[in-house]
């Protein structure tokens, strides 16, 4: 009887609630970055790669510091970071109202649905000549076109998140007589939030799109307007210096989203 009482290390189950929870490994995505730095460089100090069409990363790394130490650089990033937190600061407020008031109200969802269905698909570059007519050429037509941009993203991954909370949870809050407030503040937003703060990270990277349009239509200073510039001279190792700054801005609101979704969604 002992011996059947026994646990081995073969009887024992092995626990399988462990996958479909992918981690996050800086290695192998710095190797990779690594592999193509360095053929790229490669091919362009071979020959194989004609430097007026695609210069050398030692060339575009050359121009970075040129420009920045000009002081040329920092302008046209402070004028695109105000551009671009400004215009998604404007759209992500109205959106999770919006949103929150479709997900919540049936009339909100009968009237917000149709509108939102009807202009979400028209480029929101394209309204920018009637922005500049209304507001004129200045910041608030380019904020305007930002904005709007961020505002449709948003509303859609707020109803979506509020839609996607289970009801079984609603129900069982209501079964406590919980008030509606905070069965919306300690239920329904919480589950909401994974998707709500999904739909931050696709509006952040639309507002890095529009702002960069939005500066080669008109604006002196930005880094659409530096990119612009560059391409109508052939500078192509500025143009791609500051491909180089957009992508260092996508990286910095990527870290910061992913912060926000570490500190709001720690009880999962």
């Amino acid at each position: 009887m002992a011996e059947l009482g026994r646990e081995t290390e073969q009887d024992r189950v092995r626990f399988r609630g462990g996958g479909f929870a992918p981690g996050q490994r800086r290695g192998p995505a710095l190797l990779v970055f690594a592999a193509l730095i360095a053929f790229w460089q490669g091919g362009s100090s071979l020959g194989w790669i004609n430097p007026l069409f695609l210069p050398s990363p030692a060339h575009i790394a050359q121009a970075l510091y040129d420009v920045a130490a000009s002081g040329e650089l920092w302008r046209h990033f402070t004028a695109s970071l105000g551009r671009i937190l400004g215009g998604w600061a404007i759209g992500t407020a109205a959106g999770l109202a919006l949103g929150t008031a479709m997900g919540l109200f049936t009339l909100a969802r009968s009237i917000g649905m149709p509108l939102v269905s009807a202009i979400f698909p028209v480029p929101k570059i394209a309204l920018l000549p009637l922005f500049i007519l209304w507001f004129g050429i200045g910041e608030p037509s380019k904020l305007a076109t930002i904005a709007l941009g961020v505002f449709f993203p948003t509303v859609i991954n707020c109803y979506s998140g509020i839609d996607g909370v289970a009801r079984n949870l609603i129900r069982m809050a209501q079964s406590f007589d919980l008030p509606p407030r905070d069965i919306v503040r300690k239920v329904v937003l919480p589950g909401a939030m994974p998707t709500i703060i999904a739909g931050f990270r696709i509006s952040s990277s639309v507002a890095l799109i529009l702002v960069v349009a939005a500066e080669m239509i008109g604006a002196e200073y930005g880094l659409g307007a530096f990119v612009l510039q560059a391409g109508h001279l052939m500078a192509t190792d500025q143009l791609l210096a500051g491909v180089v700054c957009l992508s260092v801005l996508g990286l910095v609101f990527g870290a910061a989203i992913t912060a926000l979704e570490r500190s709001l969604l720690r009880w999962r």
